[in-house]
C-alpha cells in the first residue's frame, strides 16, 4: 500500500512510527514531515493546509490511504476536497466539533451532553458586562483554531477583561478569537479519550492524560502539550460506564442525526468534575502529545483499524492493549509557548537506543546543511513503556538527559 501522512509533528511521526513497525512493506510518505519522519517515509514538501496540492499528488501518486494528522486541514475541508480518494479524517462538518467551540458548545446543549455552562460573545462591551457579573474564576476560549494556546483561566475579573482585551480588541487569536466562549470553571482530574469511529460504531481508545501548562505544578500560560501519559488511574470502571453511555456513544448518534458521516477519530477532552464526567473540548483528530502514549500500548495493527474507519467496517475490530504504561516528555525550545529561536542543533540522539519500549518523536525539527536542529516550540517527545507510569518517567527522563540544543527545557514532573 502507499499511505500518505498530512502534517509534521509528533503525533504524525507517532503515527508513522506505529504503521511502519506493523507494516515494513508499507510506502509511507509525509507531507511535509520532519526530521524524524524522513527516516521512516519520504518527505514531500508540501505544507498541511495546501489541500488542492496535497489530492494532487495523492491523485498522481495512487495513494490508496491518506491519514490526516493536524486539525486544520481538516477543518478546511481536505476530506471533502479529496473527494473518492480515501481519507482518514472526518468531512468539515464533523470537524466543526474542534474548529469553533460555539459550535461544539451549541452541539452539546441541543444533545444534552454534559459540559460546563457558557455564553458566547463577539463584542467587547456586551463580554465585559458579563465577567463583570460573573463569579470567578472564568474559563475564556477563542472559538476558533489557535495551536492550543486559546484558553485562558482567569482567576479575577481583571484578568478575565484582559483576555476578552487581547482576543476582541486587539485580535492575539486573529480570526479565531473574532468570538470567545466564556465558560464555567470545570473543577477535577482532566482526562483525554480518543475514540476510533466509521460513522456507525466508535471504539474508544485507552485513557491518557496530558499536561498543557507550560511549567511544573501545571502554572504558566496554555501549550500545544508538556507531555502525556496513559493510562489514568482516574479513569475507572464506573467513570468509562458513564463515559461511554451519557458522552461517547450519545455524540455519535449527535452526528448521526445531524447527518454528519464521521470517520476518523474523536477525541474527548474530559474533566472528572464532583457530578460526574463533562467535555471540555471535542477534537476531530489524534491528541499530541496523547497519541505518542496510546499508539504505544496499542496491540492492534494501526494501518487495519484506520481502513476499518474508512470502510465503514469498524464493527470487526476488537481492540488491545498493552498491561504497560506509557509516558511522553515533550523537549521544547527556549522561550516556549512565546517567541523562540530556530535552528539550534540537536545532539544526543546517536546515544539513545530506541526499540519497542522508548521512541523519541520528532515535532519541530528538520534537517539543515546535513544537520538536524530545531524549527519549532515543542522539538522531541520523549516517550517509554515500562511496568507503571513511575517506571516509564524514569526511562524518558534518562533519555531525555542525553539530548541538548540550545535553550531545550521540559517539565520534571510528567508521570510523577
Amino acid at each position: 500500500m502507499k499511505v500518505l501522512i498530512v502534517g509534521g509533528g509528533g503525533r504524525e511521526h507517532a503515527i508513522a512510527w506505529k504503521i511502519k513497525k506493523d507494516n515494513p512493506h508499507t510506502a509511507l510518505y509525509a507531507a511535509p514531515g520532519n526530521g524524524g519522519i524522513r527516516q521512516l517515509a519520504e518527505c514531500i514538501p508540501i505544507p498541511a493546509n495546501d489541500i488542492p496540492a496535497l489530492r494532487a499528488y495523492a491523485r498522481s501518486n495512487n495513494i490508496d490511504l491518506t491519514v490526516v494528522g493536524p486539525e486544520e486541514p481538516l477543518v478546511r475541508g481536505i476530506t471533502d476536497e479529496f473527494g473518492d480518494l480515501p481519507v482518514f479524517g472526518p468531512p468539515a462538518g464533523g470537524a466543526m466539533l474542534e474548529g469553533s467551540k460555539t459550535f461544539a458548545k451549541q452541539f452539546m446543549k441541543k444533545y444534552d451532553i454534559p459540559t460546563a455552562s457558557y455564553e458566547a460573545f463577539s463584542n467587547y462591551r456586551e463580554a465585559a458586562d458579563y465577567v463583570k457579573h460573573k463569579a470567578v474564576p472564568l474559563v475564556i476560549k477563542a472559538d476558533g483554531l489557535a495551536a492550543g494556546k486559546g484558553v485562558r483561566v482567569c482567576t479575577s475579573t481583571d484578568e478575565a477583561l484582559t483576555a476578552l482585551d487581547e482576543a476582541l480588541l486587539k485580535n492575539r487569536f486573529a480570526e479565531a478569537g473574532r468570538t470567545v466562549v466564556i465558560e464555567e470553571l470545570l473543577r477535577g482530574p482532566e482526562v483525554s479519550v480518543l475514540a476510533f469511529t466509521d460513522g456507525r460504531t466508535i471504539l474508544p481508545m485507552a485513557p491518557s492524560q496530558d499536561y498543557k501548562r507550560a511549567y511544573n505544578g501545571d502554572r504558566g500560560l496554555n501549550t500545544g502539550g508538556m507531555g502525556a501519559f496513559s493510562p489514568s488511574a482516574y479513569y475507572t470502571e464506573e467513570i468509562r460506564g458513564f463515559t461511554e453511555a451519557r458522552i461517547i456513544y450519545p455524540t455519535l448518534e449527535a452526528l448521526k442525526k445531524e447527518g454528519i458521516d464521521y470517520r476518523g477519530v474523536l477525541y474527548f477532552g474530559l474533566m472528572l468534575t464532583p457530578d460526574g464526567p463533562k467535555v471540555i473540548e471535542y477534537n476531530c483528530r489524534f491528541g499530541d502529545p496523547e497519541t505518542q502514549t496510546v499508539l504505544m500500548r496499542l496491540e492492534n495493527n494501526l494501518l487495519d483499524i484506520m481502513l476499518a474507519c474508512v470502510n465503514g467496517d469498524l464493527g470487526g475490530i476488537n481492540l488491545k492493549w498493552r498491561r504497560e504504561a506509557a509516558v511522553c516528555v515533550v523537549l521544547a525550545s527556549g522561550g516556549y509557548p512565546g517567541a523562540y529561536e530556530k535552528g539550534a542543533v540537536i545532539t544526543g540522539l546517536d546515544s539513545l537506543s530506541e526499540d519497542d519500549h522508548l521512541a523519541v518523536f520528532h515535532a519541530g525539527d528538520i534537517i539543515k546543511d546535513g544537520e538536524l536542529v530545531t524549527d519549532g516550540g515543542r522539538v522531541l517527545g520523549i516517550t517509554a513503556m515500562a511496568g507503571d507510569i513511575a517506571a516509564a518517567a524514569g526511562m524518558a527522563y534518562e533519555a531525555a538527559e542525553l539530548i541538548d540544543f540550545n535553550g531545550v527545557w521540559y517539565r520534571t514532573d510528567i508521570g510523577r
